[in-house]
């Protein structure tokens, strides 16, 4: 096929497909439950439509074709939840917990790991490059002291969705303390 044929069919796919924008917004929001999941669902499914529009045979149904798409994403979206679900326990974060406070208890018997003036800045630096998904839950967990339900609420998400978020959100926070406490001397493997 030529450039020339190639480039009309694109134009003729993207003729047929965005005109169900709309019809796949709604489509994917009664899968999602949620106004914001769904909007990034509807883009994923546009995505991965326009990677794959050689696929699509002009002249059928678009709409079909596009809430294949969507609902196959969303599909391979909940069974990657819920494999991050399942490993994500509350065993799993105490250990972790326990582990960085183990590396941090011998060398800092003191305590003035927390207190010195540096920790201030390194903790809310460390929050600042958390993905916002992750600091979310961490500040509405552990400065504000929200419960996972209320968390859930607030933010519009299932609770196992908090829980991995929290769990995520904690270990990329402890490894980020933990540099700092390295680089500070309080444990071994500084600089």
């Amino acid at each position: 096929m030529t450039e020339r044929g190639s480039d009309r069919l694109r134009e003729q796919f993207e003729r047929e497909a965005l005109v169900h924008l709309d019809s796949v917004f709604c489509f994917a929001r009664s899968l999602t439950r949620d106004e914001t999941a769904a909007e990034d669902l509807t883009q994923d499914t546009f995505l991965k439509a326009w990677d794959h529009w050689r696929q699509y045979t002009p002249g059928t149904n678009c709409r079909a074709w596009l809430f294949t798409i969507c609902r196959n994403l969303r599909t391979r979206q909940a069974e990657r939840d819920k494999r991050i679900e399942l490993a994500d326990t509350a065993e799993l974060d105490s250990l972790a917990s326990a582990a960085l406070h183990a590396a941090l208890a011998e060398p800092d018997r003191d305590g003035g790991f927390l207190d010195m003036p540096e920790f201030g800045d390194a903790l809310k630096h460390a929050l600042a490059r958390l993905p916002e998904e992750y600091r979310e839950a961490v500040v509405l967990a552990d400065v504000h002291d929200q419960g996972y339900p209320d968390i859930a609420r607030i933010l519009g998400v299932p609770l196992g969705t908090v829980k991995s978020r929290l769990f995520r959100g904690r270990r990329l926070l402890q490894e980020s303390l933990l540099a700092f406490a390295k680089d500070a001397g309080i444990v071994a493997g500084g600089a």
